[in-house]
């Protein structure tokens, strides 16, 4: 036998092994949802990393940053020095306006304690404070952003920088939709402002676009030219419908790295499927009057957030997978004066139905795995600011949950004294994203999505679930 006889045996003999080793590794590997190959439809339902205890979510987002030392979080000792300098004994903080030495400001809140645990809510939250028992309230968060565009930027996708998937992509592209004739991930907002950062707090990043979230519109047609056209027959739309795709199709091949081009059609094929569903979704005239007592859709003050809770919970029922809602957008909770009259217009047009919610999903049966997150891109602080408001503060804030596993009726975490750290079981944002992510069955270091080789996760490879907050 020649030596070339010899070497072509041994390249045989090495490759071979290398190819029984791949197909080992794809044994391995072939249960595993960030392995698996990716669906045909990037939508449809995945399987999580573990049973979870939440099969969908509704984050309820108030934008411009609540006091937490007026709403959840009592600080006695605040008031007892109100007007004086905050003392020497606590660690100075940058804030947006400087206004570290200014005069503490005391809160002119009635507190009472609620459910079986005693759980501290201000006279401003009535509604609210009464489901105490349904609620975790987690008074230890922080966050890295002082103003309002990275506060919110972090708090919706991991990061104050812009650029990443929101945190509705990331449950779109582990987990799917459980209805293909509706989108995965759903925005709503109430009034007519705009969120800070726009789009941006629901995008997909470098994922594919069709990960991001679809905003639906105010008013009385959320999906604007939802019907089809007067006139025009369910073939011939389907024709169009095609006709079109085959251009697209054949546009796209020639960019296999552009994600819109997909994600437009996917688009299509959607709101094609959503003609059959989408009006019984957001029809919100087939609820009893009852129902919208509930949601204070029947008196001005909370008609228009009750109108998009309501419509929250419709969504999640049909298995619309993750709804963010925006309360107060362009920074309405912003209170760096005159927050006794911000927060009691804001508290007031979103308390009842923040609380109808939560009722309405646990009469239903749906809060059991439906996961309720409430709360802002960060606090306030004791310090006044023009003698009569407060400034922002991600040192320290409360944020709750309720429903998904989540053990209601406990308070997690404390800030100081004077309620501007967080000073034990300190959460990260990305120790909340890590969390709801594990409700939903999904372990944050193992949702993986590939950027040009290097491996993302949707918490930058940091944070850690609070397992205990579902009682584990």
């Amino acid at each position: 036998m020649t030596d070339l006889h010899r070497q072509t045996r041994r390249a045989f003999l090495f490759q071979g092994a290398l190819g029984f080793g791949a197909l080992a590794l794809s044994h391995l590997l072939k249960d595993d949802p960030v392995f698996a190959q990716a669906p045909a439809n990037p939508q449809a339902p995945r399987p999580p990393h573990f049973t979870p205890r939440a099969k969908r979510a509704i984050f309820l987002f108030m934008e411009g940053g609540p006091s937490h030392i007026d709403l959840f979080d009592p600080k006695p000792e605040l008031n007892r020095l109100a007007g004086q300098r905050i003392p020497d004994s606590f660690r100075p903080v940058i804030t947006s306006m400087g206004e570290f030495h200014a005069p503490l400001l005391a809160s002119r809140r009635r507190w009472r304690q609620y459910g079986q645990a005693g759980t501290w809510v201000s006279d401003w939250l009535p509604n609210i404070a009464e489901c105490a028992n349904d609620i975790a309230v987690i008074r230890s968060c922080w966050c890295d952003a002082i103003n309002h565009s990275a506060g919110v930027c972090q708090m919706n996708t991991g990061s104050t920088l812009a650029g990443r998937p929101s945190l509705g992509a990331w449950v779109s592209y582990g987990l799917g939709t459980e209805n293909q004739n509706l989108p995965a991930f759903v925005v709503l907002q109430d009034g007519t402002g705009t969120v800070v950062n726009g789009p941006r707090n629901w995008g997909a990043g470098f994922m594919p676009a069709v990960h991001q979230g679809i905003r639906f519109q105010n008013g009385p047609t959320p999906i604007p030219h939802l019907h089809p056209p007067q006139g025009i027959r369910p073939e011939q739309q389907r024709a169009r419908l095609d006709f079109l795709n085959q251009l697209n199709r054949s546009h796209a091949q020639a960019r296999p790295l552009q994600s819109e081009l997909e994600a437009r059609i996917a688009s299509y094929e959607l709101a094609y499927r959503m003609q059959a569903e989408a009006p019984t979704a957001v029809d919100l005239s087939q609820e009893t009057e009852a129902t919208r007592r509930l949601y204070g859709i029947d008196r001005p003050e909370t008609a228009s957030f009750g109108t998009t809770c309501l419509l929250a919970r419709r969504l999640v029922e049909r298995g619309v997978r993750f709804v963010q809602l925006y309360h107060g957008a362009g920074s309405k909770w912003d209170a760096h004066a005159k927050i006794e009259n911000n927060h009691t217009e804001m508290c007031r047009a979103s308390d009842k139905p923040v609380a109808g919610l939560v009722q309405d999903l646990k009469q239903r049966g749906l809060l059991e795995d439906t996961l309720v997150i409430w709360g802002g891109e960060f606090g306030r602080t004791p310090m006044s600011e023009k003698g009569d408001g407060r400034d922002h503060n991600p040192y320290g804030f409360t944020m709750w949950m309720a429903g998904g596993g989540v053990r209601g009726g406990q308070v997690i975490g404390r800030t100081d004294e004077m309620g501007l750290h967080a000073i034990e079981d300190r959460l990260h944002v990305h120790d909340l994203h890590a969390t709801i992510l594990y409700l939903l069955g999904l372990d944050h270091m193992r949702l993986i999505y590939r950027v040009s080789g290097r491996p993302e996760r949707p918490t930058l490879n940091e944070g850690e679930a609070l397992r205990r907050i579902a009682g584990a």
